[in-house]
């Protein structure tokens, strides 16, 4: 069974461009287009196709309420942004629309055939240039006070920790690390008042959690 697709753009020129190149893949083939967004969700009801390859800036409707309002209705289509814009507000909207792909017009046409088949096994495809934009504001939005091993811990305490984790004695800590018995029963002391937990049980838990040690 071939990938039926909507084109969804309002160039005449770029529509009919995207349909010769994709009618040529063995696996795809293109079911209708859409001059506007408006358009493109009455063909998403009517056709139910697999994906749509969507323009944001459009007549009537724009890519991303379109997008909004056929994820809404359907989860089951994807929607892979195809659009000049890299401005991240642009990108984040679109992502945030539950678009599946975000790809840039200059991109070369195998890059759109692997995005195809990258959002038909349910993964996300992202440009390059559009993968740092996301990664970019992941980061800026990371809360600062996030609390994690890496950040409650000190490096001599997470080796403790990794160790405890794994079932060695104090002592093989302690002869491990070149520590004496009561400097590693201090460490332990510490990591379980830091942490708040009162077993070794539960520290192993915590250890394998935050990927102090895999076990």
């Amino acid at each position: 069974m071939k990938i039926r697709i909507v084109v969804a753009d309002d160039h005449k020129i770029m529509r009919e461009g995207l349909k010769a190149l994709i009618d040529k893949q063995p696996d795809m083939e293109v079911a209708a287009e859409a001059q506007d967004g408006l358009t493109a969700t009455k063909l998403a009801r009517k056709l139910l196709p697999h994906v749509i390859i969507m323009d944001i800036g459009m007549p009537e409707m724009n890519g991303i309420d379109a997008t909004r309002e056929i994820v809404a209705e359907n989860k089951d289509i994807k929607i892979i942004a195809l659009s000049m814009h890299s401005d991240r507000r642009f990108v984040l909207e679109m992502l945030k629309a539950g678009a599946s792909g975000y790809l840039l017009k200059d991109s070369a046409f195998e890059e759109l055939v692997t995005a195809v088949h990258t959002v038909m096994t349910g993964q996300s495809y992202l440009s390059p240039r559009i993968t740092d934009i996301v990664v970019k504001e992941y980061l800026h939005n990371l809360p600062r006070n996030e609390s994690s091993a890496f950040t409650i811990l000190t490096q001599r305490e997470r080796e403790v920790l990794q160790h405890l984790a794994e079932g060695k004695s104090t002592k093989q800590i302690a002869s491990t690390l070149n520590l004496s018995v009561k400097t590693v029963e201090t460490h332990r002391q510490q990591i379980m008042d830091k942490l708040q937990i009162r077993s070794v049980a539960e520290l192993t838990k915590y250890a394998i959690r935050e990927g102090i040690t895999s076990l």
